[in-house]
């Protein structure tokens, strides 16, 4: 017993050390405890007794105790590999096939594993291989081994298994037989850290601070539709998977995040908002969301206020039906060559008192027959020409031209003629129609003319 006491204080020692220098916190540690069976065979022969181990399974050469008899502590190294410590006692009272006082039996060994798991891709079963050495004490004498392992671990759960081993022990001493020794137990894994406590390891976890899916390797999907938070675009909002994550609320095919009418379906090219008078202007920013009109006018048809078929916009006379050549103005009708002749003809017969710009008498009747002319064509523009001989002199033959211009325009004006349309100039005796060297040629230079004026 006093050999155990010392085995146990060492594995304590050794399992209080080894988590006080672990400086990685994931690495998963095994505890096993359970029966082991030592088959042992006299020195000098091997063991077991026959070629290729047709007495390996003989339970009749088995040495048990009934209480629990094995304690194993084993860390996780990486890439398979595991380290552990087993400690074990029995009652040897058989040796091969004679039997024996019951002799002590105290083991202390240590074992690297690799686990053949991975290898073989099984998960539940995990086979192993083990090589180490170790002490072993038959009655207070000890000899030194060299030890070989196979053995099976079944996982019932992450944590809890069945272990089943079987280690050949290869003694150095001559006074310490061969022997091997089975050990069947429970295996518990623990040690493995989980920050967020979602159930995997920190070191298989992608998001080891932030509880997620085992699907994702431990990272979340706030949203639950599928994808995880990192490569969702609306992570907190349950979206589809061709939208990276967010939803489409009003199935227009535009994803609500790039939507600026989320909840009416409409038109990719207009950000998901509709169009219902298909001008190519969203309904909200369309002044006339109905009926088809340019950006320009926000979306309203132009106007064609007087129904000339030219928008008012482009209409020079918006309110006043026109002609498309006259870009909507009424065409303007002019006179004949025939109506121009009698205004000529009519103008020189315009008399005034001599010096001044007063008609003389009959004269009214000349500007009567032309003021309706005038009228006739109310879109058509004249000019009154006012003429003088050269009588007098050019300072006082200017501003008499103008007068007698001004009094005939006046007469026009106040008769009916829109003074808009008439022009009113004095010529002095700048442009004399005959020589101002007769008399009769004097008089035909005093004169008014009204002409038309053409485009």
């Amino acid at each position: 017993m006093k050999n155990l006491s010392r085995l146990m204080f060492a594995l304590l020692l050794f399992v209080g050390l080894s988590q006080a220098n672990a400086q990685d916190g994931n690495n998963s540690w095994q505890f096993s405890f359970g029966f082991n069976a030592v088959d042992m065979y006299p020195v000098g022969e091997d063991a077991p007794l026959g070629d290729y181990f047709e007495e390996f399974f003989n339970v009749d050469h088995f040495n048990m105790v009934s209480s629990l008899s094995t304690f194993t502590v084993s860390k996780y190294l990486g890439d398979g590999f595991s380290f552990g410590v087993t400690g074990s006692i029995n009652r040897i009272d058989t040796v091969g096939d004679s039997s024996v006082d019951d002799l002590s039996y105290f083991g202390a060994d240590g074992i690297i594993k690799y686990s053949l798991s991975e290898l073989l891709g099984w998960n539940k079963l995990e086979p192993y291989l083990g090589v180490g050495g170790g002490y072993t004490w038959i009655d207070k004498i000890g000899a030194g081994t060299l030890n070989g392992s196979f053995g099976l671990n079944y996982w019932f759960t992450e944590h809890v298994g069945l272990t089943l081993q079987s280690s050949y022990k290869h003694s150095f001493e001559d006074h310490l037989a061969k022997h091997f020794q089975h050990t069947i137990g429970v295996s518990i894994k623990f040690g493995g850290k989980d920050t967020d406590g979602d159930g995997i390891y920190d070191q298989n976890d992608a998001c080891p601070e932030v509880p997620g899916l085992e699907a994702f390797n431990g990272c979340p999907d706030s949203d639950g539709d599928g994808i995880e938070d990192a490569k969702d675009t609306c992570p907190n909002v349950e979206g589809l998977a061709e939208f990276n994550g967010c939803p489409d609320s009003d199935g227009d095919g535009v994803s609500d995040n790039n939507d600026s009418c989320p909840n009416v379906a409409g038109l990719k090219s207009l950000s998901g908002c509709p169009d219902a008078d298909s001008d190519g202007i969203a309904d909200g920013s369309d002044n006339c969301p109905n009926e088809a009109g340019p950006a320009a006018n926000n979306g309203c048809p132009w106007p064609d206020s007087d129904g000339d078929g030219v928008l008012d916009k482009d209409d020079q006379c918006p309110n006043e039906a026109g002609t498309v050549a006259n870009n909507g103005c009424p065409e303007v009708v002019v006179p004949t060559a025939e109506e121009e002749a009698k205004l000529s003809e009519y103008s020189r017969s315009i008399n005034f008192n001599i010096n001044q710009s007063s008609f003389k008498s009959g004269t009214v009747e000349i500007l009567q027959a032309i003021t309706a002319i005038l009228v006739e064509y109310p879109k058509a523009n004249f000019t009154v020409e006012g003429h003088t001989d050269s009588t007098g002199s050019k300072s006082f033959n200017q501003k008499l031209s103008e007068s007698r211009a001004n009094a005939v325009m006046g007469y026009f004006v106040e008769n009916g003629v829109n003074a808009a349309r008439l022009n009113a100039i004095g010529y002095g005796e700048g442009s004399p129609s005959e020589s101002n060297n007769t008399r009769a040629g004097r008089a035909a230079n005093r004169r008014v003319e009204v002409k038309l004026v053409k485009e």
